[in-house]
């Protein structure tokens, strides 16, 4: 008797699509997480037999839901306690190997995509991140082409005007990490202000739900006295400080007996650092578990 493996079920086959598109579309890994699964529940009462493109119909639901979602979290995050920062998420190095893939999840992008409106962010997600043609997104949003294609284009001009490139390989940035590293475990003052760039700032989400700066720091000296002043709390005894992949980018976590109390991301100039991002909500660091 011959037997055939089950087929694949589609859901199952794009479900790491799903949750990449909603979380790029959010910043929140448990937002995502909650539109991938309401996706699983559209798609389990739909008619699998009226569904001829199974992926386009799936990256249609988690898309409009996305948007449904985003338009309650501006809302919600207008009352957010000090400076908002997207989830950090671990990503697998293969992640950071795709410099496209990689731009469109790190942090600084994503930050960057909180200032376009609900629709131009999810043009810009489908077209730039996943290369989706502006046919195949009016399909997703049932909207006119043309309308489509003037969006990506708003948009496009948006993010460019307010993201600029800082490039660096990463055996410059693993160096330049754990030289930065060492200085702030040795206290050193001088040797931490020597790696900052002139124009350094630095945003720490607490959420008020843990202490946390609640307003952007500007400027070495302030930064580093307060990376400094962080590091040297009683508080942070028995904390280990190691390098990860971060949003397809190494960054910075912080554990706790294995489990994450913090992270942060930053870009580099000339070897310097610049926009420095703390994550501390311990109700943001989900995505930090390995």
């Amino acid at each position: 008797m011959i037997t055939t493996e089950p087929a694949t079920d589609p859901f199952d086959e794009h479900r790491r699509l799903l949750f990449a598109t909603a979380y790029r579309m959010l910043g929140t890994v448990s937002d995502a997480e909650d539109i991938v699964q309401d996706a699983w529940l559209t798609w389990n009462k739909a008619d699998r037999s009226q569904v001829r493109h199974p992926k386009a119909y799936l990256v249609r639901a988690v898309t409009n839901l996305s948007l449904n979602r985003l338009t309650s979290a501006r809302a919600r995050r207008e009352e957010y306690v000090g400076p908002w920062l997207p989830e950090p998420l671990l990503t697998a190095p293969d992640v950071a190997d795709g410099r496209e893939l990689a731009e469109s999840v790190s942090t600084a992008m994503l930050v960057v995509l909180e200032t376009l409106a609900p629709v131009e962010r999810a043009v810009f997600v489908l077209r730039e991140a996943f290369g989706y043609s502006h046919a195949e997104i009016a399909g997703f949003l049932d909207r006119p082409e043309p309308s489509v294609r003037q969006i990506a284009h708003r948009a496009r001009t948006h993010v460019a005007q307010r993201r600029h490139r800082y490039d660096s390989d990463s055996a410059e940035r693993e160096r330049i990490t754990q030289r930065f590293l060492s200085a702030c475990a040795g206290g050193d003052l001088n040797a931490v202000l020597e790696m900052l760039a002139p124009d350094v700032t630095a945003w720490s989400d607490g959420g008020g739900k843990v202490t946390a700066g609640r307003r952007p720091l500007h400027g070495p000296d302030h930064v580093a006295r307060f990376l400094l002043g962080v590091l040297t709390k009683p508080a942070m005894a028995g904390v280990t400080v190691t390098t990860a992949v971060i949003n397809g980018e190494l960054g910075v976590l912080v554990l706790r007996e294995g489990e994450p109390i913090g992270s942060f991301t930053y870009d580099l100039q000339g070897g310097l650092l610049r926009n420095i991002r703390i994550q501390v909500n311990p109700d943001k660091l989900a995505g930090l578990r390995r």
